[in-house]
């Protein structure tokens, strides 16, 4: 059994890492921000304050994602090891993870911290573009992840859209948030021994070999 925490700013590409993770350790990735996304889109009173929060770039209330996130690791899929993102954000959020794992009986065995200039993260939020059919991403601001037709996706034809919280307003607020509540995580990590810092200015296959040189190391 094998627990994996991503801690990054927004855009940083934790999301595309935990899939790597996720697909050649056979086990499933918990994103926070897809189980919001998910609820911002029901015709409900949760649905439309998730939604709102989401689109200022808030965060959302910690009891909700509490137990958003027990409901998630009860499931019988995260037996053998999961991949989480998006939470903890802050160090209060961190000690009752603990708690919650706790409970399951579960426990973190490592921790990446994606390190990554700010110039770079913004320029990767504000031209992201998603296919609202197939879900492949795109970059309108970087000539290798641009789509051949504008607005359209290259894989299946389908539209491209933003995100709502993809703008540089909602971004400067993230960023200022995760800045200001994650230096007392990483503390809270590396006190314990388990947090490791990947270059994340390097190539999404770069990034991967140095996270997953670590957990096979762990495996010996």
């Amino acid at each position: 059994m094998i627990n994996i925490m991503f801690i990054a700013p927004p855009a940083a590409g934790k999301g595309t890492q935990s899939d790597l993770v996720a697909s050649k350790y056979n086990i499933p990735h918990i994103s926070t921000g897809d189980i919001l996304r998910d609820i911002s889109m029901e015709d409900s009173e949760l649905g439309s304050y998730v939604l709102e929060t989401l689109s200022s770039g808030g965060l959302v209330k910690d009891e909700i994602t509490y137990q958003l996130i027990e409901d998630r690791l009860k499931k019988s899929d995260c037996k053998n090891g999961y991949v989480i993102d998006g939470f903890p954000r802050s160090l209060e959020q961190a000690i009752e993870y603990d708690k919650i794992l706790q409970r399951l009986n579960y426990s973190i065995d490592k921790v990446f911290l994606i390190e990554i200039d700010k110039d770079v993260l913004e320029k990767r939020v504000t031209g992201r573009r998603i296919c609202e059919n197939c879900k492949a991403i795109y970059n309108i601001n970087s000539e290798e992840s641009k789509p051949q037709i504008e607005s359209i996706c290259d894989v299946c034809g389908g539209n491209l859209y933003q995100r709502n919280d993809d703008n540089i307003l909602a971004f400067n607020n993230r960023y200022e948030l995760y800045t200001s509540k994650t230096e007392p995580i990483i503390k809270y990590y590396e006190d314990q021994k388990i947090l490791y810092r990947i270059d994340g200015n390097k190539s999404i296959e770069e990034v991967f070999r140095q996270i997953d040189n670590i957990i096979s190391e762990g495996d010996r």
